[in-house]
């Protein structure tokens, strides 16, 4: 079975509809989820239909072409968890579409770049900086290195090896991204490895979307869950100081290197779970991460959340309610629901988003702004 369209290969769950009655299915299941905690109108982010994803991953699959010769192909799990062979990716940017047919022709034709080949990753910038990752079930030597180093001239792109306990940097191991905010430049750098919002458009109306919605304030914010800084860095144009949280050593170096590609000073990164935080906060532990911060000299009037699709738990629930405001991005509207209905006990829903950013899924991000009764 060949894919040359959406969702035959089990990537996109809601292949079968059209764009617009995909997104019309997912607004009415979150309206109707959300019906008992607010009656807002649910402002609404579209995605592009197509090649939207910067970001994404392929199986190789080996089988035989009409004259019994070997041969491989990218491949997802289909509905029926079989491989499907996949011809074309509709979903992706047109660069990774571009790329990937010929970085597989490339590999084709060398026996030592093709050999126990398992998955290839692409990372995808509004640049068209491209950082392919080769993972392998077999150690990579010299000759592996030398091969494609000479494929990744041709193409123009970065490449990394991988197997296990293994990872083989042939220049770089990040890319470089520009978005559009607010009509305003930021510079990133993503780093393989660590998390990247799968759709920049959508990801530019994300943070877009926040920055419209809150007032200049002389107060400071608190981010926890920040990853390499993707809302923190425009959200500190808004606050006195910013104090921002990660757990991932990956995401804090790209944060930090984030801060100083905008030319940001406000900001303070420490490398901590919410969890821990929490104890810090409240003077229950000490920690060497905090030893040149101050956490007294803050006076923070807002909080920001994303937390991972298990929402918050009920210590982070806690400290959250007790902030002026609250913004609350969702990956798990379910989660999302439960950990709402705790705190409208002490908040009012004010603002309420759905952004499409994993289009033909039957997943989607949510935005919520709050205020204290």
């Amino acid at each position: 079975m060949h894919c040359e369209y959406f969702g035959k290969c089990g990537s996109c769950t809601l292949y079968d509809k059209s764009y617009e009655e995909q997104l019309n299915f997912k607004i009415q299941r979150e309206k109707n989820r959300f019906s008992n905690l607010t009656n807002l109108e649910f402002e609404i982010i579209k995605s592009d239909e197509k090649n939207f994803r910067n970001r994404a991953e392929f199986r190789i699959w080996k089988s035989f072409d009409e004259n019994n010769n070997p041969t491989i192909s990218y491949a997802m799990t289909g509905f029926d968890k079989k491989p499907v062979e996949i011809n074309s990716c509709e979903i992706v940017t047109l660069h990774i579409k571009k790329i990937m047919h010929k970085l597989l022709e490339e590999i084709k034709k060398d026996e030592i770049l093709k050999h126990k080949l398992y998955a290839v990753e692409f990372l995808n910038s509004t640049i068209d900086d491209m950082l392919v990752t080769l993972i392998y079930h077999k150690k990579l030597d010299l000759l592996w290195e030398t091969k494609a180093k000479e494929i990744e001239k041709l193409l123009n792109i970065k490449i990394i090896g991988r197997s296990r306990g293994q990872k083989v940097i042939l220049s770089n191991e990040h890319i470089n991204e520009e978005l559009n905010i607010d009509n305003k430049k930021y510079k990133f750098l993503y780093q393989e490895g660590g998390f990247t919002q799968p759709n920049s458009k959508v990801n530019e109306k994300m943070i877009t979307w926040v920055l419209r919605n809150l007032e200049q304030s002389n107060k400071d914010l608190c981010e926890l869950y920040c990853g390499g800084g993707n809302f923190t860095i425009a959200l500190s144009q808004k606050f006195n100081k910013v104090l921002a949280t990660e757990i991932s050593k990956t995401s804090i170096k790209s944060a930090l290197k984030n801060c100083q590609l905008n030319e940001v000073t406000n900001i303070d990164f420490i490398r901590m779970s919410a969890e821990e935080f929490v104890e810090a906060l409240e003077d229950k532990r000490k920690f060497n991460r905090l030893k040149d911060i101050n956490l007294k000299s803050y006076d923070f009037d807002t909080i920001f959340v994303d937390p991972p699709r298990a929402g918050l738990d009920d210590t982070t629930r806690e400290l959250v309610s007790n902030f002026e405001k609250i913004i609350y991005i969702s990956c798990n509207p379910e989660t999302l629901h439960r950990d709402l209905e705790k705190l409208i006990k002490t908040h009012n829903i004010i603002k309420f988003a759905l952004f499409d950013q994993f289009s033909y899924t039957e997943h989607i991000e949510s935005g919520v702004i709050l205020t204290k009764i």
